[in-house]
């Protein structure tokens, strides 16, 4: 597009350090178009290249390939959250089944612990038994066998 230097346009000083009154607008109009265009191919610009880094990071390409079903849980659990699904019910069902599932293998461990604790006390508590019938025999008088008349 074409500017003029002599018609600054939208009121400003002209040439002559007046006002201008007469074409008001016409070469501050055309270079204003001029400018927000070169603006707007900048910005466009600036966002396929930060597009491009963000996708050479990502690697969703290759992520897609290696884990097709992991991708699709991610993507429905993006389009959960940005839909408004954080903060309903199903989502507070959801926590706290996951906290369940979770914890579940700590109190089976824990429970697993006990239970073998328990089992060692028991053999602990059979070998002093044991212990005590034989010592009793091994040492002491010979009690007679049968019917004593």
């Amino acid at each position: 597009m074409t500017t003029f230097q002599s018609n600054p346009g939208n009121g400003g000083p002209s040439a002559n350090g007046s006002q201008s009154q007469g074409n008001q607008g016409q070469g501050g109009f055309g270079h204003r178009v001029d400018r927000i265009g070169s603006d707007a191919q900048q910005l466009w610009d600036d966002a396929r290249g930060a597009m491009t880094d963000l996708q050479g990071t990502l690697d969703l390409k290759g992520r897609v390939e290696r884990n097709p079903y992991m991708m699709v849980l991610a993507a429905f659990g993006v389009g959960y959250v940005l839909g408004g699904g954080l903060f309903t019910r199903t989502t507070g069902r959801l926590l706290r089944l996951g906290v369940r599932l979770a914890a579940l293998p700590m109190v089976k461990d824990e429970l697993i612990g006990m239970a073998e604790a328990a089992l060692r006390g028991v053999e602990v508590g059979a070998g002093r038994v044991a212990d005590m019938s034989g010592a009793g025999s091994a040492g002491g008088p010979e009690r007679p066998q049968g019917p004593q008349v």
